[in-house]
């Protein structure tokens, strides 16, 4: 009987490839045979799956992007909150799971910045690629409205924004994680603490 392939499985193995070449050298340096050999596959096979590099970069992408969502939900539990966790616990723990505090966020903060070095050069990569993080940001503004904030998706843009930077500083040694997680808090309790604020649950 003839083994069945997985298809779903040999696409994010073969995208995972392409996010260890990015960890460590940096997208722009990934090909689609320098991909092959990293994951242990033929180029045919590489490219009956992707038909361009564009293609496999998104399909990489969306994995990271999905790792950050685990990453949420293990913090969440971490904290011992339920189901459906106050808007501002969700908040604050979906924005540390974005930051390098540990390896694993070290090597997704590395693929998104090596993305947006990318975009520079590859402008169509920016319309097809920003469907994660406007999806991250309407997650946050609909838990900021749900807490009573006012200007919810201006809230939760600037809070995003403020997150891949305190991520880059730590990357570029500017600031530690601990300093990092700091500044984020005290922006945080700015928002939420803030006089007439409705109950977050």
């Amino acid at each position: 009987m003839p083994k069945r392939v997985d298809h779903d499985e040999r696409k994010r193995h073969i995208a995972g490839a392409l996010l260890r070449i990015a960890e460590r050298q940096g997208l722009q340096h990934a090909t689609m045979r320098s991909v092959a050999a990293e994951a242990g596959v033929s180029l045919r096979l590489v490219q009956y799956y992707f038909h361009t590099k564009d293609e496999l970069l998104l399909t990489a992408i969306g994995i990271s992007a999905e790792q950050i969502g685990e990453r949420v939900r293990t913090r969440l539990l971490a904290a011992g909150a339920g189901a459906a966790p106050p808007p501002r616990e969700f908040v604050t723990e979906t924005l540390l799971a974005a930051l390098p505090l540990d390896d694993d966020g070290v090597r997704i903060t590395r693929t998104w910045a090596a993305f947006y070095s990318l975009v520079l050069a590859e402008p169509e990569l920016t319309r097809l690629g920003a469907d994660h993080p406007n999806s991250l940001e309407r997650l946050l503004a609909n838990q900021l409205r749900l807490a009573g904030r006012p200007e919810p998706e201006v809230t939760a843009a600037g809070l995003l924004a403020l997150t891949n930077g305190l991520a880059s500083s730590i990357l570029g040694r500017q600031h530690d994680a601990g300093m990092a997680v700091t500044v984020l808090r005290h922006y945080l309790g700015m928002i939420f603490d803030s006089p007439g604020r409705e109950s977050d649950g």
